[in-house]
């Protein structure tokens, strides 16, 4: 009875930690400033073409997100561990304020790819902070919950925001429609700044790692070079088509732009019903098994979308795409295992800056396939898209490592 007490004691204040002010803080400013930024993000496409801009500025839109998503990724983590995450999250919403208001203030295609630079990567440049900081405060046997948490709730501002930026577009014009999600999304991140002084707590007080790019990158360990490698091979599945998804939908197939948001919707329904249980297991069991599902489909999505005509298919495919989510927290979480202890942060924003760099070719070379043309274009983006997605999920199947593997094999090795 004493010792059922005693883990009764114990489990409280973990629990706790998942739902501490600042954690409580964090989750609502993911919501504030994700929801401001997905009302305008999925119809920026749409927005360029009325503008006088063609599929290759959309692929430069597409490309540009991932290359500043690369390049955003270690200043990011440098940063968080430089000057601590709470000050550099205040930075990085200021930044995604400048960007809307270069839109708002020059509506031409051109003055949107320059506001792109300030907001279209803020979750990238936010994102080695944010994970930093649930790693610091958040108890390491239930990382991959609090991760899961975070993941969930951004994907609340991902399923809605679509929803009122379609509505709106439906209402007053793409042009119109476009311009009040974006001074919407000014006001949400005022507030979601005042959240972050006012309410996540002061970093604890620890001397920073200040290790230089190639020394993060050196330090990066083989198991974590796997999970690397099969990431970049994934995100070419999912980049070569991502910015046509919208193309192929509204302008090929005559789905209205509020249906699109209702689909973006569906997509992110599914994921949130799934994120729970997943991380449970996760955290119990191995994480990589969860992560060969989540690379599988992300594969099946551009091949089930090739076939996606109506809004009825297009129902479906978003379903599969809300199931890629099944294990990306569960991957995050596995980045944060396998990453040095004195280096959180800069390791994580290092892996997406090599990740992005690369796979920022992936969005380009899809503005060229899907410029051959609408009759062969999309065939060929989708199908080249899906054949990346095999290779990715076949080398973490045979070659993927998770922290359970590698404890195993140093005890076996310590037995030996």
């Amino acid at each position: 009875m004493n010792e059922k007490a005693t883990n009764t004691i114990e489990s409280k204040p973990k629990f706790s930690k998942l739902l501490s002010p600042s954690m409580i803080s964090l989750l609502v400013m993911v919501i504030l400033v994700g929801m401001g930024e997905k009302m305008a993000e999925r119809f920026l496409p749409l927005y360029l073409m009325a503008l006088g801009g063609g599929a290759l500025s959309i692929g430069l839109l597409n490309g540009m997100d991932n290359l500043l998503s690369a390049l955003y990724s270690f200043p990011g983590g440098y940063l968080s561990d430089k000057i601590g995450y709470k000050k550099s999250l205040v930075i990085f919403n200021l930044m995604a304020i400048t960007g809307y208001s270069i839109v708002l203030l020059i509506p031409t295609w051109w003055a949107v790819l320059i506001g792109a630079v300030f907001f279209i990567s803020w979750t990238a440049i936010s994102l080695p902070a944010v994970m930093s900081m649930v790693s610091t405060i958040i108890p390491k046997n239930q990382r991959t919950m609090g991760v899961t948490l975070h993941s969930l709730v951004r994907r609340f501002p991902m399923a809605l925001g679509p929803i009122f930026g379609g509505a709106l577009i439906q209402i007053f014009g793409i042009t119109k429609g476009i311009h009040i999600a974006f001074g919407t999304a000014i006001i949400l991140a005022l507030l979601a700044i005042f959240l972050e002084v006012k309410f996540i707590a002061e970093d604890p007080k620890h001397k920073k790692n200040t290790s230089k790019l190639f020394e993060s990158i050196h330090r990066i360990p083989r198991s974590l070079w796997h999970l690397l490698v099969s990431d970049i091979l994934i995100r070419f599945a999912e980049q070569i088509p991502y910015a046509f998804v919208v193309v192929w939908a509204v302008t090929l197939h005559g789905i209205t732009t509020l249906q699109f948001g209702i689909l973006t919707s569906i997509e992110m329904a599914t994921a949130v019903l799934i994120y729970i249980p997943v991380a449970y297991f996760a955290d119990k069991y191995s994480k990589k098994p969860f992560i060969v599902i989540t690379f599988g489909f992300f594969t099946a999505f551009p091949f089930v979308l090739l076939f996606s005509k109506t809004f009825g298919m297009l129902v479906i495919a978003f379903i599969i795409r809300g199931l890629k989510e099944f294990g990306e927290p569960t991957r995050k979480a596995l980045i944060m295992d396998l990453a040095p202890e004195d280096a959180k942060a800069k390791t994580f924003g290092t892996y997406y800056l090599i990740r992005d760099v690369i796979v920022s070719l992936a969005a380009f070379g899809g503005a060229l396939l899907w410029a051959l043309g609408p009759n062969i274009g999309p065939i060929i983006n989708f199908l080249v898209a899906g054949v990346f997605g095999i290779i990715g999920t076949l080398y973490f199947t045979f070659f993927g490592k998770d922290l359970k593997n590698l404890e195993s094999n140093l005890n076996l090795n310590e037995e030996k």
